[in-house]
């Protein structure tokens, strides 16, 4: 039976910073031959160091709590989005209003008009379905009670409008059209949420598979708010203390997957609950190559 050895010490420590979860990283060394109680002993007292080097000792193993505790291993190149306060993005001129460099993350402003943020959630209205997220074992679509919201998918270029905004947020995010999944359309009633979580496929999970198997790994999310939320509804990024308010037309960027394929911790990120009124959003995904 095999032990912890100091290679098993830093496979350890490697998983911790990459955002690996406790139960998959049991999972592999039980598969590696490990006895699930020495398995789990070992994870835990890693991230058990991990939290007490972050000050966090006494927390909960909560998600945000080790992604905090991960070593920032992450190293942080060049945005691939342009620079300056207007970028010109295919038809339409989108104003910057902040860019922070660690996460890369960055919000915009008139990235879509009020009439097409309208047309977009009246087309979307009457086709709304519960939202699911990808089962980490076995890369299924679950409705989960973390994430409280309905929504619809816009195949890419699926009509001549579809294809005008698709080419626009494809210019904003500085990649092909063609790395884009469709359009997401999600509805937020009064105290609907999606509580924190990382939009990167995590690559220990077995399901995650699935997904990169058709143009690879999640890079970048674009998340463009279609209506003004009264009260609540941010979009937070809890580790690096960043919250973006739902404001109709405007739009937060993430990129969390570098030039060197590493995957970045501090993107971790929730929809805060509607205090008030109801939210409208409308996100793209691009993928490291071409997708569909």
């Amino acid at each position: 039976m095999p032990v912890v050895d100091a290679a098993w010490e830093e496979w350890l420590d490697s998983n911790v910073a990459r955002g690996c979860s406790p139960d998959s990283m049991i999972e592999a060394m039980v598969r590696a031959g490990f006895a699930a109680d020495a398995a789990r002993v070992a994870v835990h007292e890693t991230f058990d160091r991990g939290l007490a080097n972050a000050g966090l000792a006494g927390q909960p193993a909560t998600e945000a709590a080790l992604a905090q505790a991960a070593p920032q291993t992450y190293q942080y190149d060049e945005s691939p989005v342009a620079r300056g306060n207007v970028i010109r993005a295919y038809d339409r001129d989108v104003r910057v209003l902040m860019r922070c460099e660690r996460p890369q993350v960055i919000v915009f402003a008139d990235v879509l008009s009020a009439d097409e943020c309208g047309e977009m959630i009246e087309r979307s209205r009457h086709r709304l379905k519960r939202s699911t997220t990808v089962n980490p074992d076995t890369g299924n679509e679950d409705v989960i009670r973390n994430r409280t919201s309905e929504g619809i998918w816009c195949q890419r270029g699926e009509d001549a409008f579809i294809e005008k905004l698709d080419r626009r947020i494809a210019s904003l995010m500085n990649s092909p059209v063609e790395n884009g999944e469709g359009l997401q359309i999600l509805h937020y009633d009064t105290t609907g949420e999606y509580r924190a979580h990382f939009d990167y496929f995590p690559p220990d999970q077995p399901g995650s598979a699935a997904h990169t198997a058709k143009g690879g790994q999640r890079v970048a999310t674009l998340v463009i708010y279609l209506n003004d939320v009264p009260d609540g509804g941010e979009t937070t990024f809890p580790q690096a203390g960043i919250s973006v308010a739902a404001k109709q037309g405007g739009a937060v960027y993430f990129r969390y997957m570098n030039g060197q394929r590493q995957l970045d911790p501090l993107t971790l990120h929730a929809g805060a609950p509607v205090l008030a009124g109801d939210k409208w959003i409308m996100t793209k995904w691009m993928r490291e190559r071409a997708y569909g």
